[in-house]
């Protein structure tokens, strides 16, 4: 059972978010609570997935570095492919669109609290164009920084993992980019996932 914390400004979103979730199988609604109050929640609810039902989905205002520092991963229901890149890049573990079914909702609930990335494909046609070619082959660590990349971890937490310098990832980071011929992360990880470089 996934205990799930949501976030939200708006008192009816929260209570209809609650709702819509309250039925579905492997999930319990731990807390309710405004962005301002997450990080305290967080640290007393221990949810297992945070959903994010704001517009805007960012680590700016909070105290922490990006959404990973938060210690659960977050799900992040958006309002449109600007909100869902700013979300991923942000740190969000799965970005799905706001009219996502309870179904769908919940199910992307159970991939993040097992470790997986999830990111809408609706919005994915749109964040990134139909091209998906490489430049250049990626060097095997380049296939491992945009592996770690896909699963929505920071720099941070990248050359933790792999025992490197935060700028020597920044150093394959932009290698990536123009392999992938990709203007952002979010890009990249949806070309290289149209190609076959990547699992989410």
């Amino acid at each position: 059972m996934n205990r799930v914390l949501i976030i939200a400004n708006d008192p009816l979103a929260r209570a209809g978010l609650a709702a819509l979730l309250a039925n579905q199988r492997d999930c319990t609604i731990v807390g309710q609570v405004a962005r301002e109050e997450i990080v305290h929640a967080v640290e007393t609810f221990r949810p297992d997935v945070i959903v994010w039902a704001e517009n805007q989905v960012s680590s700016r205002n909070l105290v922490v570095d990006d959404l990973h520092d938060l210690g659960a991963p977050v799900l992040a229901l958006v309002p449109d492919e600007n909100a869902a890149r700013d979300a991923w890049s942000s740190g969000a573990r799965g970005v799905l669109a706001r009219n996502a079914s309870a179904e769908i909702i919940a199910a992307t609930i159970g991939a993040v609290a097992q470790g997986l990335a999830v990111f809408d494909p609706a919005f994915a046609l749109r964040v990134a164009p139909a091209r998906a070619s490489l430049v250049e082959d990626l060097t095997p660590r380049e296939t491992q920084v945009l592996q770690l990349i896909a699963e929505g971890k920071s720099n941070k937490t990248i050359a933790r993992e792999l025992d490197i310098s935060e700028h020597t990832v920044k150093f394959h980071v932009n290698a990536i980019l123009g392999k992938l011929n990709a203007a952002s992360r979010t890009e990249a990880v949806v070309l290289a996932t149209r190609l076959g470089l990547v699992m989410l």
